[in-house]
């Protein structure tokens, strides 16, 4: 790689005495990524599709996941990161920026080799504008292992998806699109934890993620407990065109769970408006897809962001989701969960992501093996 100035260091957008080339730390761990989710409103499909680099291990990775009925549809790239920072593509996934913070496009090219397999071509547009969520650190022992800056933004998305040999048209009044965009410090996998991570392992972790698009408005929830319900990280926000943004109170949720599991059917997020008035955001799950598989968070075990597996990899996959016990490890994962909202009157459609590992206090979890009331799991089955 050349040590010369890159396009970027044209432009007085520069934070640090460095080269856009570099980030202003030496962490291993440094990102920038964003996530896209595109769902439409029965519940019939729920695409998820991102993008990361990684700058101090010189990767760029992209990802793209189809749940369509009990299969998901999975398409991974890896790269080696250049100095085109611009350049959004890895292998057949593109994002390109068409008018930032407004309209961009998400593309995956078709496989000459199975024609039937994932690909689309969609246009995303804001429908309010973005919004910032709250400064995100997580510590092990002294270290600060995680922050994140994030910003928010709800829309529509038009155009096409084609997957199993089935071609859906993506219109805005059937189907909605969220997006988060990150970048920080967050842990990639390969690194020894220490005497913190072996002497202080997590007891227990509680998150709730829920950016909602309603027609005249865009409400954010967010929620992160430890294992005795300390909230860590805490957000209810409602985002109007015209208009400022508005804290919705100190959210409590309840959730009904699948009997014998930790899958979410229901939920209720008890929100409180300016005015102290008591609102209630009600969530019914319409389909769900485990980031864990195919989508490369932790703990996948057969790709995870930010990991070297060579120039030029791509890898395409479907999962069969039809038997809950054939992923284990995605029960030890955040859920995507596609759902339809409501909140005082008004009907809209969003993201429901939630992991509820180890020990939760509030919800009655006493460890890693404890699930809602009902049915006992046989030998071996994951905790969905």
């Amino acid at each position: 790689m050349s040590d010369r100035p890159i396009a970027l260091d044209e432009y007085p957008i520069h934070q640090a005495p460095l080269s856009m080339r570099q980030v202003a730390t030496s962490d291993r761990n440094a990102y920038d990524r964003c996530i896209f989710h595109v769902l439409d409103h029965t519940g019939r499909a729920l695409l998820i599709a991102g993008l990361g680099v990684y700058p101090n291990t010189g990767v760029i990775d992209a990802y793209a996941t189809l749940r369509l009925g009990d299969r998901l549809h999975a398409v991974r790239a890896s790269d080696a990161l250049t100095d085109d920072r611009l350049a959004l593509t890895v292998g057949p996934l593109t994002i390109t920026v068409e008018e930032p913070l407004r309209r961009l496009r998400l593309t995956c090219d078709p496989d000459p080799s199975d024609p039937d397999g994932l690909s689309y071509d969609l246009t995303w547009t804001a429908s309010f504008p973005a919004t910032w969520e709250p400064h995100h650190t997580q510590r092990r022992g002294g270290r600060l292992i995680l922050e994140g800056r994030r910003f928010v933004q709800a829309g529509t998305c038009t155009g096409t998806l084609r997957a199993a040999g089935e071609r859906l048209t993506v219109t805005a009044g059937e189907w909605t699109g969220t997006r988060d965009r990150s970048w920080g410090v967050r842990p990639i996998p390969g690194e020894d934890g220490g005497r913190a991570a072996a002497e202080a392992p997590t007891e227990g972790f509680h998150w709730i993620w829920c950016p909602v698009r309603f027609d005249d408005r865009f409400v954010m929830v967010i929620v992160q407990e430890d294992a005795d319900g300390h909230r860590t990280l805490n957000e209810a926000r409602l985002v109007r065109d015209g208009a400022p943004d508005r804290q919705l109170g100190w959210p409590y949720a309840d959730i009904g769970y699948r009997p014998g599991t930790r899958h979410p059917e229901r939920a209720v997020l008890h929100l409180t408006d300016p005015a102290r008035k008591p609102l209630e955001l009600t969530a019914e799950i319409l389909t769900s897809s485990p980031l864990a598989l195919g989508a490369g968070y932790p703990p996948a075990d057969d790709w995870q962001h930010g990991t070297w597996q060579g120039r030029g990899w791509t890898d395409r996959r479907v999962y069969d989701l039809s038997d809950p016990a054939a992923h284990p490890l995605a029960a030890y994962g955040v859920t995507d969960h596609a759902a339809r909202f409501t909140l005082d009157g008004r009907t809209g459609y969003g993201i429901f992501e939630h992991g509820s590992f180890g020990r939760h206090d509030p919800s009655g979890f006493t460890g890693y093996d404890s699930v809602a009331p009902g049915r006992t799991r046989r030998p071996g089955e994951a905790a969905r």
